[in-house]
């Protein structure tokens, strides 16, 4: 027994359960694509992150629904919406609060920041300086802000979504790997096709962007049960092993190391890339009305959920040499233990 964390992971979870589950994806999911055109990347790095209470990177150039998603995303769950927009004078307190003294009863009062919401739009993160960013990298890990000495919890649920644009690097602060690594996705978004433009043109040309008619928004609570369902999602020990030995590949070991992987990557994923891998995969198992965790959860979000965290050595940033065809050779050498063994069992590992 582990007290209150008994239940987790077990696949103990009732049919009802279930069914309330997939109400709630189905209305959120709803909402999102009545306002926002295609962007089926965005919607499940969104979805996903919130259910797994961790927190999502994207990049990306300006334009492609990033605010409207955020924004989106807090009226499906009835939440609040903060933007904060990042510049290099951005201080800490004008993101976590700060307290003013009032000279009418000569006492300091409280101001709670902007980050203080259930879903935190932090708009091109790498433009602030290091001392903001490691601010809010704090508060995002502890969930709490300290003004004063005293301590403020933030909001239950709470997600952020930090931007940061690839193209501009002039009067950027480049976000160290071990902030990065606390992200649980790193999310890289693309322009729509011709056919989801020319929808985009005609839905505003006609008015119709907006919350469908008959479909309501989930609550807070409602969300907290979604991420209660997800703790509660079985992963077997095969699986387990499964994301162990992908995370050790990268690092140039695992039961089939990789040939010429340590010349490629520098700095592999720590044990926090294998937690992610499993929650994002309890958290796409849960949408997919199942009750159990299968490799192919494992692998959907796979670039998502390592790319930040691989850091390529100097060779493969200049052959160019993508994380992503790091992440796929690494998958390719971890996948083959599932056929090798009997019943999906990874033995040895």
């Amino acid at each position: 027994m582990r007290g209150k964390h008994s239940e987790f992971a077990t696949g103990h979870i009732a049919d009802e359960e279930l069914e309330r589950v997939g109400r709630l994806i189905g209305a959120v999911r709803e909402i999102y694509h009545g306002r926002v055109v295609g962007q089926e990347t965005l919607y499940s790095a969104l979805v996903t992150s919130l259910i797994a209470q961790g927190h999502v990177l994207l990049e990306s150039v300006p334009g492609l629904a990033k605010t409207t998603a955020a924004t989106t995303l807090a009226d499906a769950i009835s939440g609040t919406f903060s933007r904060i927009q990042c510049t290099p004078d951005l201080m800490p307190g004008d993101i976590v609060g700060t307290q003013i003294y009032s000279y009418q009863s000569s006492s300091f009062s409280t101001q709670l920041g902007p980050v203080h919401a259930n879903v935190v739009l932090l708009d091109e993160i790498n433009r602030s300086s290091a001392k903001t960013q490691s601010a809010m990298l704090e508060a995002m890990q502890e969930r709490q802000t300290s003004i004063g000495g005293k301590i403020y919890p933030l909001p239950d649920p709470f997600v952020v979504l930090a931007t940061q644009n690839p193209i501009e690097e002039e009067g950027t602060y480049v976000l160290p790997e071990a902030q990065m690594d606390r992200f649980l996705m790193k999310t890289v978004l693309y322009y729509p096709s011709p056919e989801q433009e020319v929808e985009i043109l005609t839905r505003t040309a006609e008015g119709t962007f907006g919350r469908p008619s008959g479909v309501e928004p989930i609550s807070t609570q409602d969300v907290l049960f979604l991420q209660s369902m997800a703790d509660r999602v079985y992963v077997d020990d095969a699986v387990k092993s499964y994301i162990v030995a992908i995370i050790n590949t990268t690092r140039g070991g695992g039961p089939r190391p990789v040939s010429g992987l340590k010349g490629q990557i520098r700095v592999g994923a720590s044990p926090r890339g294998g937690l992610a891998l499993m929650r994002v995969a309890q958290a796409l198992a849960l949408q997919a009305g199942r009750t159990y965790v299968t490799p192919d959860d494992v692998r959907a979000l796979r670039y998502a959920v390592l790319r930040h965290r691989l850091v390529r050595t100097y060779d493969a940033m200049a052959n160019d040499v993508t994380p992503e065809s790091l992440i796929d050779a690494v998958f390719a050498a971890s996948i083959l233990l599932l056929f090798a063994c009997p019943l999906g069992v990874i033995p040895c590992l």
